[in-house]
């Protein structure tokens, strides 16, 4: 099974462009009064952005629901930098060597440099945030709890062979999913939703993150680094239970189980053994078809939302949150 070919999000976005670029410099801002040599660190996480994801899902659910505001490139430069943050302690944990097609700044600086930068960009997240209303740094800080736990969830889980789907699903929930979430729901409550729109884009946005996270493990396991633009296999290293692994896990025997397990040990044999395993009994096309079934839920979400450019613009980020090849 491969997965379809590369699918750019711009298209999804081309409605709130402007608008993300003055997210950009709001980052850009707030992170350039720092003295040498942490300003060439900062700098280079900066000057190599991704696709501003959880920021344009801020921005996409205020025009579904009303109008952008200030606060609302406010929040979304919050939630950027607490993903970048995220990213630099991930490539540690990971001993990731590519983020983004470029050098990680683990693999340049150190990881001492890469986890303190990370911690950095955090502390000025608290700076940024003492501005806003106390009900959005409560939402803020809640997310931030959960997305810690649920990291701390799936490393504490590592080599556990008993993992069931439920528990990995409620652990990327936690991981990856809240934070999708959160930006939905803030971004639709900034642009005055009521109740019910604000749970409705919140479901989006958490069914959105889940595909997101299923499809991340599996493009782990059979993406192209030159696509993806990161070390991959870093889930096998570390014998992190994904979806697709899980699967294979019920379709194996005791005996099978045991050959799994020493090929996914074997240095410099664990990644193409697994891909062939997986393969052979079905487990990558059923990691695909669920992160399929977590878009139709957020799809499904939005039902209630009146029908605009921006819905629009939702659904083709959540199709590319299950379909992309980066």
């Amino acid at each position: 099974m491969q997965l379809p070919a590369h699918k750019d999000i711009s298209s999804a976005f081309g409605l709130i462009d402007g608008r993300l670029d003055q997210v950009k410099e709001l980052i850009d801002k707030q992170l350039s009064d720092c003295s040498e040599p942490v300003g060439r660190l900062v700098e280079y996480v900066n000057t190599n952005s991704g696709k501003m994801l959880r920021p344009g899902l801020v921005l996409l659910a205020g025009v579904a629901c009303g109008k952008i505001t200030d606060k609302h490139i406010h929040i979304a430069a919050v939630i950027e930098m607490i993903h970048n943050a995220t990213l630099l302690h991930d490539d540690v944990i990971d001993g990731g060597q590519k983020r983004r097609g470029l050098p990680t700044v683990n693999s340049l600086w150190g990881n001492e440099s890469a986890v303190l930068l990370g911690d950095f960009l955090l502390s000025r997240v608290f700076k940024m945030c003492a501005e806003l209303e106390p009900r959005f740094q409560s939402l803020i800080a809640a997310t931030a709890v959960r997305v810690c736990e649920g990291e701390l969830r799936q490393v504490t889980q590592r080599q556990n062979w008993q993992l069931s789907e439920p528990e990995y699903i409620d652990i990327i929930t936690e991981k990856s999913a809240a934070l999708f979430s959160s930006c939905c729901h803030l971004g639709g409550l900034l642009a005055g939703a009521d109740e019910t729109q604000t749970q409705a884009l919140a479901d989006f946005g958490l069914n959105t993150g889940i595909a997101f996270q299923i499809t991340d493990d599996l493009l782990d396991i059979i993406g192209d680094e030159s696509k993806t633009g990161k070390t991959l296999g870093s889930d096998v290293d570390k014998s992190k239970l994904t979806l697709a692994v899980i699967h294979l896990l019920t379709e194996l025997d005791g005996s099978e189980k045991t050959a799994f397990k020493t090929k996914l040990n074997a240095e410099g044999e664990g990644r193409q053994a697994l891909v062939e395993m997986l393969r052979s009994y079905g487990s990558l096309e059923y990691a695909h078809s669920r992160a399929q079934q977590f878009v139709a839920k957020a799809i499904g979400s939005l039902t209630g939302l009146k029908e605009s450019d921006a819905k629009k613009s939702l659904i083709e980020t959540a199709r590319f949150a299950a379909d992309r090849a980066i």
